[in-house]
């Protein structure tokens, strides 16, 4: 008689490790270092030459390029333990005419939109360095809510915090 069946691999990496998948979604993350000089607000790009110190204002920059029109999406963003976020309190925010809902959470930053035309989009948000040490800085990842083959994560990497 005839059977069905599926094999499920599942296993654990540090996060730091994961390597970046792409797809028909697309994520990349940058943060940087928010500098105050007498000619305004700069930002540096954080290497091993710009090291974040306690106190440091960091913005993360996410860069979403959609290759169709797509509904019910959402993006979440892991920080690392170290990093307490500005805005913690949820809001509706706009861009390019479209609508998305922004909430902080505990370990995450989360964006969710209802549509999400195809283009490119970019989203920051700003945390502050709390405690020294080396973290992992999460990944990002930006799923379909109900075409879940539509997804796709950042690498992950480790952040270092001076005192």
């Amino acid at each position: 008689s005839p059977a069905w069946g599926a094999l499920y691999l599942q296993y654990s990496e540090d996060t730091d490790k994961v390597e970046k998948l792409d797809g028909s979604l697309d994520i990349e993350k940058l943060m940087f270092i928010e500098e105050t000089t007498s000619e305004g607000v700069r930002l540096k790009e954080i290497s091993d030459d710009n090291q974040i110190s306690v106190g440091d204002k960091v913005v993360v920059r996410l860069t979403v390029r959609v290759d169709r029109d797509m509904e019910f999406v959402q993006i979440k963003d892991m920080r690392a333990s170290a990093f307490e976020p500005i805005n913690q309190l949820s809001r509706i925010g706009r861009q390019n005419g479209v609508v998305y809902y922004e909430t902080s959470l505990d370990a995450s930053t989360n964006f969710f939109f209802d549509n999400l035309p195809k283009g490119t989009y970019l989203f920051e948000y700003s945390v502050y360095a709390s405690r020294e040490g080396s973290y992992s800085s999460g990944m990002a990842t930006i799923e379909s809510m109900y075409a879940t083959e539509f997804k796709s994560h950042t690498a992950g990497e480790r952040i270092v915090i001076k005192d």
